[in-house]
């Protein structure tokens, strides 16, 4: 996209009073509800603390989500990039570290040949990463015992990029109509076998041995965006045992947890899934998004038929397998980065693969709110993390009190934002104000970035990022 590109909505920046956002939020039938006047002290909806079934405690009502890493070594450990990253999660003020990062259960499931592996050989890096969370959070804020961190593991699935940063070595559970052509596989392209299927499962499983034994406080089976986990969800059309029947496209997830509590007992499982999808989008005219095929769209788990609208009956049905797994822990998503991130992460800017929004950005918002809000009314034992939240930027606040003061959510979920201004969730606790300097404003460079082979970082608002070379390589890539 071209540095001279001009949004055709309002900024949000540009909203400064209640009055104006409210006003704006009324003219464009965005259903978004937001208090006006924050709530300090022991009293605010941020400062509530949850104890799960297992006894353990969650301080606050704040939430780092985890992201994929570009930054680590060729054979899967955290480099200084990576500490950092973690050390500014840790300083935060969140009490839930959903993950920290994507980290991969093997090499070839890698999304990128500089994420992070957990295996025998890289233990004690993730050793050393958990104590550094526990060290930093102690130095600013005193208190560990209310901490929970933990480990998102993942297999990337379709969007395998193990070995080279421009070329992907897709590992697919079956011939998807769009996204086969859209990533240039053929009809005939192989599929996973159910033998391979099987020992990825045993991957994850040594995984959460190792992730247990390095301290981390609870493992996140990743079912979201695309990547292998969220695709089982689809295979509709795939034969055997991990294909057709709900009962079978949960056989992975199910077989995962049955192996982790009995070789790491007592260890907290956890589940980020995307509760809707839709139908993957391309440009369109003026590079807006358009769906990237007419209805009948089948392979939308969480979605009706249409493409572009939710339906939450098996999405209901697969938290209920959740329930019967005696998961406690669940983190709210939707769609995916690679074929709709308009749905999954709102911005105003798309990064530079991307398409123009082809609405606010804050109806995506508005609608991952509701969504969560219609599951958490229905399952009320989960202890629910809502995410799409930073591009509400100044307003997060005001709406994320709203979400968890009314039960739409028990704890509100910082992604992006926190690359820019890690110490966000601290200041809503403080009541101290934000600071607008640091405020995410989804330019999409931590994106466009790694999508270039490059790595991710906050090239406009972190000044330790701004002086690297990428910085001018991202300006001269979107033409500016």
């Amino acid at each position: 996209m071209s540095g001279k590109y001009k949004p055709q909505y309002p900024r949000v920046a540009q909203l400064k009073t209640a009055e104006q956002f409210g006003e704006h939020l009324q003219k464009d039938g965005i259903q978004l509800e937001f208090d006006q006047e924050l709530i300090v002290g022991q009293d605010s909806p941020y400062g509530k603390s949850h104890t799960l079934r297992s006894g353990s405690t969650i301080g606050n009502a704040l939430c780092i989500l985890p992201m994929e890493g570009w930054d680590g070594t060729a054979d899967g450990r955290p480099t200084e990039l990576t500490k950092r990253r973690w050390k500014n999660f840790a300083l935060s003020g969140a009490k839930l570290l959903w993950g920290c990062e994507a980290v991969a259960v093997r090499h070839e499931g890698r999304a990128n040949p500089n994420q992070l592996i957990l295996n025998e050989q890289t233990f004690k890096d993730f050793v050393d990463l958990f104590e550094l969370v526990q060290t930093t959070h102690k130095e600013h804020f005193g208190d560990t015992s209310d901490l929970l961190v933990g480990l998102q593991l993942t297999h990337s699935g379709r969007f395998c990029k193990p070995n080279d940063k421009k070329r992907m070595e897709p590992r697919i559970l079956y011939p998807h109509p769009i996204l086969n052509k859209k990533f240039g596989l053929g009809e005939d392209y192989p599929l996973m076998s159910d033998e391979e299927i099987d020992s990825i499962i045993a991957d994850y499983i040594s995984a959460a041995v190792l992730a247990q034994k390095a301290g981390f406080h609870f493992v996140d089976i990743k079912h979201c965006h695309g990547y292998l986990g969220h695709e089982f969800l689809s295979a509709y059309d795939r034969e055997g045992k991990y294909g057709g029947s709900i009962e079978n496209r949960t056989r992975f997830l199910r077989d995962i947890v049955s192996g982790i509590r009995a070789a790491a007992p007592g260890l907290e499982i956890g589940v980020r899934m995307s509760i809707f999808d839709w139908v993957p989008f391309q440009k369109g005219p003026e590079e807006k998004g358009i769906p990237a095929t007419e209805s009948p769209y089948k392979y939308a788990f969480g979605g009706a038929e249409s493409g572009i609208e939710e339906d939450f009956s098996e999405s209901s049905v697969f938290l209920k397998v959740l329930r019967e797994l005696d998961i406690e822990l669940l983190c709210t998503t939707a769609g995916s980065p690679y074929y709709n991130p308009h749905i999954q992460r709102p911005a105003l800017f798309p990064p530079s693969d991307g398409y123009l929004p082809p609405e606010d950005p804050l109806h995506g918002v508005a609608r991952q709110i509701a969504a969560t809000a219609l599951l958490k009314r229905a399952f009320t034992e989960f202890y629910v993390v809502g995410s799409a939240y930073s591009y509400l930027q100044e307003w997060l606040p005001n709406v994320g009190q709203e979400v968890l003061r009314t039960g739409k959510a028990d704890s509100i979920g910082f992604g992006r934002m926190v690359l820019s201004y890690p110490d966000m969730p601290a200041d809503i606790l403080s009541g101290n104000g934000l600071k607008r300097a640091k405020i995410c404003r989804t330019f999409s460079d931590c994106t466009t970035a790694p999508r270039n082979g490059m790595i991710s970082g906050c090239f406009p608002l972190d000044p330790f990022y701004k002086v690297m070379p990428e910085y001018d390589q991202l300006k001269s890539l979107k033409g500016e």
